[in-house]
């Protein structure tokens, strides 16, 4: 069984109109951009699919997409959207999808759903098994800003917004957390969605992927191409599978 949070109708009802800020097409836009070039014209697995906010526009610059989700009501969602997107309901540690895939991708800190060190141990298995000989699995991923965290401090920001604000309580030594969400809907009403996480470090999920059989490729801050740093609050990190032998 996974440990990952199940979200329900209710909440995939409202999960477009809280996540609004994160369609803005200049958050939306570069993602798009740079996992379609490293698909490169081939199929593409989406771990965690949700309602679809990468997967459809990645559909429509000619990716073929394929998802794994978790929660039915969210693939419920996607389909009204976009009827036909091939999606596997099943938690993305274990589950699979038929074919291989030049690019395998989980977004939006998705991965930390998995609240287990060996889950996320097994969905990097899980993506590298899934992947051609060169294919790539991407992860973007918060940095654990605990530099932000004075002493006696609980909980720290990652978004205020017009619409939504959020932030994180933080255990130091389980690295389990929290995310709070508090979403202000078209009607005026404002809502209160939480959902928990295992914080991974960058270089736990090197560490990771080299488990798995797959080689660090890149790291940048954000889907722009900006360079990583020791200030960097998050990361786009692209790994690889060997060519087999005798290809390039």
């Amino acid at each position: 069984m996974s440990s990952s949070d199940l979200w329900d109708e209710a909440t995939a009802a409202a999960y477009d109109d809280a996540a609004a800020h994160m369609y803005a097409p200049e958050v939306l836009d570069p993602a798009v951009d740079l996992l379609a070039g490293l698909a490169d014209g081939g199929p593409a697995l989406e771990f965690a699919i949700g309602t679809g906010r990468v997967a459809l526009p990645l559909i429509d610059r000619g990716v073929p997409v394929t998802g794994i989700e978790l929660s039915p009501a969210m693939v419920e969602v996607l389909h009204r959207k976009r009827a036909g997107v091939p999606v596997v309901v099943g938690d993305m540690a274990t589950s699979t999808a038929a074919g291989e895939y030049a690019l395998v991708y989980v977004v939006w800190n998705s991965i930390g759903n998995l609240r287990t060190q060996d889950e996320q141990v097994a969905c990097f298995r899980n993506a590298a098994r899934h992947l051609t000989p060169g294919g790539r699995f991407v992860v973007e991923l918060g940095v654990p800003a605990l530099r932000r965290f004075p002493p006696g401090q609980s909980a720290v920001p990652f978004h205020v917004g017009r619409r939504h604000v959020g932030f994180d309580t933080l255990d130091l030594v389980s690295q389990q957390g929290t995310s709070h969400h508090y979403s202000r809907l078209a009607d005026g009403t404002v809502t209160y969605q939480a959902s928990r996480f295992r914080y991974i470090w960058p270089a736990e999920c090197d560490l990771m992927a080299r488990l798995a059989g797959l080689e660090f490729e890149q790291r940048l801050a954000d889907w722009h191409g900006s360079p990583f740093t020791g200030d960097s609050e998050s990361h786009v990190s692209v790994w690889r599978r060997p060519p087999e032998a005798g290809t390039a």
